[in-house]
């Protein structure tokens, strides 16, 4: 069995146009033949490649370049020595067309049996697509300006034992996308490309806040007390200790003892663990950016959000208006980050979906109203929840374009500081774009007593779940600061379109199969 030929007809043209005609897998060019026959085939070639006297799964290659900083700075008649997995071979008897690449780009080359030796050419014809190899050679262009190395020297890097799908198709299956990303990287240029974009957001984001004079730190992520939002973390025990711990739900309380210590202008870019439900936007454990600002508020940090969001759409993007589209690539929506953006009351958004009045009325009567809203609530629901779920359901699920919520109830943000006018809210904001939170932002609450009051208060009586180690640090003076915490996944998604969090995130949580 060849590696994947194909009939001659139409080669010529792709020879001269570059690689745009789809690749067959294995399976498409021997549809009688099972995967473990084609592995079988491979661990044939396998054997032989090791006759020849050589290493199937190489050593040491030194490169001069990468297949994307070639392609984007291509010079003919050049010298280069690169490495890549084969991901598409067109067999044209004594010359061979291919294509190597990985995650950041790819690159043609070109084989002739006349222009290299014969245990090269033995080796040659025992690749398939799938290996990873080392070649050397000459730049050209084809006769359609193709760039495109002639290979003098070629070494193998490792043998794929597992046939790839095809490039046309990939891999159909969702979930088998999330188990086997190794693989929908390798068969999918779109899912590479939007991983690799995530990094370089990430790597801005980081530059954006440094650029501006905040420092990066890192706090645990093994805690006493989960604090700092409230969520059902995951519980651990230390042998040594012996002691209960758990996986951090949030960095904020350990970031604010850094204020206290001095630190006026720190973020921290890590992963937080949540034990509670997995849905398109939530994973157990995922990626936030918490950032504080000595002397800010929640309007200096709104500021900033604003100016950090826009600046990657512009730069990653393209631009301010993000097309949203399905699955066959149909534009579903647009979303305009265009600034200024729109900031308005919790209140009064709620009023304008729920009544001027709804406010006013008694509890009792709420909760009747809600019924004829269709918003569905519990019983076990406090009167501010069930004003919560009306803004969940009926504002922030129906808001696309960007709005910063403010001033919430204060129940809902015991770290943030009391409105002075009005005290049953709080100095907050709540970012919302594409019918999600993407950032919170606060006024921080600096007053020790206060703090532990309203702590207490969160925990109903249960007073181990109350930090007091973080009270008492207050105590030591925490200077007036704005502070943001922003999920990085969800603003992935928000950047790139795409429709699940498990579309952004490498590996993400799933049932294990039976």
């Amino acid at each position: 069995m060849e590696n994947e030929v194909v009939t001659n007809n139409g080669l010529a043209k792709w020879a001269q146009s570059g690689y745009t005609l789809p690749t067959m897998s294995e399976q498409q060019a021997h549809p009688n033949t099972s995967e473990s026959e084609l592995i079988a085939v491979r661990r044939n070639k396998l054997a032989k490649i090791r006759e020849l006297g050589i290493d199937p799964y190489g050593a040491r290659f030194d490169i001069t370049t990468t297949p994307a900083e070639l392609k984007s700075k291509f010079e003919e008649e050049k010298q280069v020595a690169l490495a890549g997995r084969l991901l598409a071979i067109r067999d044209m008897g004594n010359s061979q067309f291919f294509v190597i690449g990985d995650t950041c780009g790819r690159i043609q080359g070109f084989l002739h049996k006349k222009e290299v030796d014969e245990t090269t050419w033995k080796l040659w014809k025992l690749m398939d697509r799938g290996d990873w190899v080392g070649i050397t050679g000459e730049t050209f262009r084809t006769r359609t300006g193709e760039p495109t190395v002639k290979v003098s020297t070629l070494t193998i890097l490792s043998k794929s034992l597992r046939p790839l799908p095809d490039k046309w198709h990939g891999l159909a299956d969702q979930e088998v996308k999330y188990r086997k990303r190794h693989v929908d990287l390798i068969s999918n240029e779109d899912s590479a490309k939007l991983f690799v974009t995530r990094s370089l957001m990430v790597a801005e984001i980081r530059r954006f806040l440094q650029d501006r004079g905040y420092l990066e730190v890192e706090t645990p992520m093994l805690q006493d007390v989960a604090g700092g939002a409230a969520a059902r973390p995951f519980e651990t025990y230390h042998n040594a200790l012996s002691m209960p711990l758990t996986l951090r739900i949030a960095p904020e309380l350990y970031l604010k003892r850094l204020l206290v210590g001095g630190f006026t202008r720190i973020f921290e870019l890590n992963r937080n663990f949540r034990n509670e439900g997995i849905d398109r936007r939530h994973n157990p454990e995922f990626t936030v950016l918490e950032a504080y600002d000595a002397c800010g508020d929640y309007e200096t940090m709104a500021d900033m959000v604003e100016e950090l969001i826009c600046h990657l759409a512009e730069k990653f993007c393209g631009g301010l208006k993000i097309d949203h589209k399905d699955a066959e690539g149909n534009v579903l929506y647009t979303l305009d980050l265009s600034r200024p953006w729109k900031r308005a009351d919790y209140q009064d958004l709620i009023r304008e979906v729920a009544g001027q009045d709804w406010f006013d009325i008694t509890p009792e009567q709420r909760r009747a109203r809600c019924a004829d809203l269709k918003v569905e609530i519990k019983d076990d629901m406090t009167d501010v929840d069930v004003s919560q779920q009306v803004y969940e359901k009926l504002v922030e699920e129906k808001t696309f374009n960007p709005c910063f919520v403010t001033h919430v109830a204060k129940d809902l943000v015991p770290l943030a500081k009391i409105n002075r006018e009005n005290p049953d809210v709080v100095d907050v904001f709540e970012l919302v774009i594409n019918g999600q939170e993407i950032c919170p932002g606060y006024s921080e609450l600096n007053d020790p007593d206060v703090q532990r009051e309203r702590l207490e208060h969160q925990a109903a009586g249960e007073t181990q779940r109350v930090d007091y180690d973080f009270i008492e640090t207050l105590e030591y003076g925490m200077p007036s600061a704005g502070g943001i915490g922003i999920g990085i996944d969800r603003l992935i998604m928000l950047l790139t379109g795409a429709a699940s969090i498990r579309d952004v995130l490498l590996f993400p949580q799933l049932k294990r199969k039976d």
